[in-house]
């Protein structure tokens, strides 16, 4: 038993003949490592009302009473957080197994078949992973209003626009293509930490538009990463889960967004499933293959005659063509290019132009496959419909103006009808030149 020196002749007593008469009864703390220590927890939790001199010790891990107080070390925050969810109050014990309590961030379409994979894993009464999800989104100035918030309001799921994020109890928090850096003070309150599921196969493609920048750079290999969260930056948590698939030829964003979007689903349920047993299965990100997807602005839609490979424009077009139609300067005015083909027969343009000079941006119309065919870097590209004005085929395009054209002008002036790159200055466009983009949600 502890004993404090007495003030007569250096005798000491026993803590319980020290305390007064009204002093609650002492507390045995039941905590494992406090052991022979305990008369010391009640101590330090009397001292602020008792003010007796207690010599230091090595701090103990937190009993539920005595050592309420005690702040665990930073590495050692799993298992318990403090608040009761994200609100203030006492601390929330973590759950062993599933059903876990689960808090999700998300906006976008890819966003949504990992919240949709989430409400089905809570209805599932027989194997139940989820016992409760409640969803966080940013505000948004669509009318139809983001995918994840519609999703949650149809499945009767509570919804908080960022930065609100409730103040329910969780155990683990998920994040798929939210866009928001989190605090470590809202990391922490998490015992289980928060998952991201993301659609490249990290380290390759961190930040916010990995599937766009896996199209546009004509990647072979992909994947979906589900990792830690970790403040302050994007992206380079630990692994907890890693799967690589082939990238589909000829595919586009959105399509790739699709295939990557039900991988990641399924493989957050496994992850969840075995929660614990993951976790500590977890690995760093390799320092080697970083490459970074930022964000999409509206310049990258400009074609560049000069510099890009028909190659090259198509893969723009499938990877920003569905959000942002690729665009042009003719006779100095903006036209938008929508539907590019691959011209197999270059010959074709060759044979009309009958040998004369051909600069970047020539167009000619192929009457046969009711193409324009736009000479690029190395090569020539179909295009089969425009929006000019109005939306024209490329027939209409040619019968309305490019026809008139060279009714009215030489073969020798073919020069001055042709496309030229666009130039989008932030001074021209200010706000409405650069989209933030989260895979495939774009907010102006």
């Amino acid at each position: 038993m502890l004993r404090v020196r007495g003030a007569t002749r250096g005798r000491t007593l026993p803590l319980s003949q020290r305390l007064p008469p009204e002093a609650p009864p002492l507390h045995q703390c039941t905590h494992a490592e406090c052991g022979p220590r305990a008369d010391v927890c009640v101590m330090r939790a009397l001292l602020p009302t008792w003010r007796l001199h207690v010599p230091a010790r090595a701090p103990a891990p937190a009993c539920s009473l005595c050592c309420a107080s005690r702040r665990r070390p930073a590495h050692q925050w799993r298992g318990r957080a403090s608040g009761p969810g994200l609100g203030d109050g006492p601390p929330v014990r973590a759950r062993e197994r599933p059903p876990w309590r689960v808090l999700f961030f998300g906006t976008d379409d890819f966003a949504r078949e990992a919240l949709r994979a989430l409400s089905v894993a809570r209805e599932n009464k027989g194997d139940q992973i989820v016992e409760n999800l409640e969803v966080v989104t940013v505000p948004s100035l669509s009318p139809k209003g983001l995918p994840v918030k519609s999703y949650a309001l149809q499945a009767q799921l509570p919804v908080y626009e960022w930065p609100d994020v409730g103040s329910g109890e969780f155990d683990v928090g998920v994040v798929a293509s939210f866009g928001r850096l989190l605090s470590e003070e809202l990391i922490l309150k998490f015992p289980y930490g928060i998952l991201n599921v993301h659609p490249s196969y990290l380290p390759r493609w961190r930040g916010p538009a990995p599937v766009v920048h896996t199209v546009l750079h004509g990647d072979t290999v992909t994947g979906v990463t589900i990792m830690q969260i970790k403040p302050k930056r994007f992206d380079v948590g630990p692994i907890i889960k890693q799967e690589a698939i082939p990238v589909p030829p000829q595919c586009t964003a959105k399509e790739l967004e699709t295939v990557l979007s039900r991988l990641g689903s399924n493989m957050l349920i496994s992850v969840l499933r075995n929660l614990p047993e993951s976790l500590k299965n977890e690995r760093q990100q390799p320092a080697e293959g970083v490459t970074y997807a930022p964000k999409i602005s509206v310049a990258l839609s400009c074609v560049k005659w000069e510099e890009q490979t028909p190659e090259e424009i198509l893969r723009l077009q499938r990877a920003i063509g569905s959000m942002i139609p690729l665009q042009t300067l003719w006779m100095g005015s903006t036209i938008k290019l929508l539907d590019l083909v691959e011209v197999n027969s270059p010959g074709l343009a060759d044979q009309k132009l009958m040998g004369q000079s051909v600069l970047p941006g020539t167009i000619i119309y192929h009457k046969q496959s009711q193409t324009l065919l736009a000479c690029c870097k190395g090569g020539w590209i179909g295009i089969r419909s425009v929006i000019f004005k109005k939306k024209l085929t490329a027939a209409d395009f040619y019968n309305g103006y490019l026809h008139l054209w060279f009714q009215q002008n030489s073969q020798a002036q073919l020069k001055e009808c042709r496309f030229q790159t666009l130039n989008l200055t932030k001074k021209k466009h200010g706000k409405d030149s650069k989209l933030l983009l989260c895979n495939s949600a774009l907010s102006i």
